[in-house]
């Protein structure tokens, strides 16, 4: 199936902080047959993800206050693309600013797109090894805890329904393909360290 279109129309209905707001009217062809439709179009300037993943085979989660939801819930670091920015460099400044942690190795675990249907954002995922301490720094609106969790554990917090956060489902996933395909699954037994705030 072959879609021919064209953007004949845009309005600006909302400009926000992160987010653009359009309606746009769009001509399409589809076997002949031509139409043309009004779509409501949200743009994000797109965002990186990070799984940062220990020596000891801990992955660091935020425990973070999500205003949408009314509640918090567990999350891989992650954050918006400033204009420009490559998407690991807005990765390594997001992990910096987020866990307080620097990475020497990096790896792409996947490119996705969290809601095609009406938003244009593309959100890629990396697996963060090697880390060593740098330094952290939150921005004013962000509430958010960070901990320490076996990234195997992380793997039954899915299953279990405590993490609901797409882009953490998928890095976390990923993050245990990518390590099978190295020949290093399961990780090593973890220590039991830096698990402070994982009850919640």
């Amino acid at each position: 199936m072959k879609v021919d279109w064209e953007r004949t129309g845009r309005e600006l209905v909302f400009e926000g902080r992160v987010i653009e707001v359009f309606r746009d009217t769009v001509w399409t062809r589809l076997e002949g047959v031509e139409r043309q439709a009004v779509y409501d179009l949200v743009h994000h300037p797109g965002a990186a993800a990070i799984v940062p993943l220990h020596a000891d085979g801990t992955v660091s989660l935020l425990h973070q206050f999500r205003y949408a939801l009314g509640r918090e819930i567990w999350e891989i670091p992650a954050g918006t693309l400033e204009e420009g920015e490559p998407f690991l460099e807005c990765a390594s400044r997001e992990l910096e600013e987020e866990t307080g942690y620097r990475a020497a190795h990096w790896s792409e675990l996947a490119t996705f797109y969290p809601s095609p249907g009406f938003c244009d954002e593309e959100l890629r995922v990396f697996l963060a090894e090697d880390l060593s301490a740098g330094s952290g720094g939150t921005e004013p609106d962000e509430h958010l805890d960070t901990a320490r969790i076996p990234l195997t554990e992380a793997l039954d917090w899915i299953d279990a329904g405590r993490i609901v956060d797409a882009k953490s489902i998928v890095g976390l996933l990923r993050a245990r393909e990518h390590l099978a395909a190295e020949g290093r699954w399961p990780p090593p037994e973890h220590g039991g360290a830096g698990r402070a705030g994982a009850e919640r």
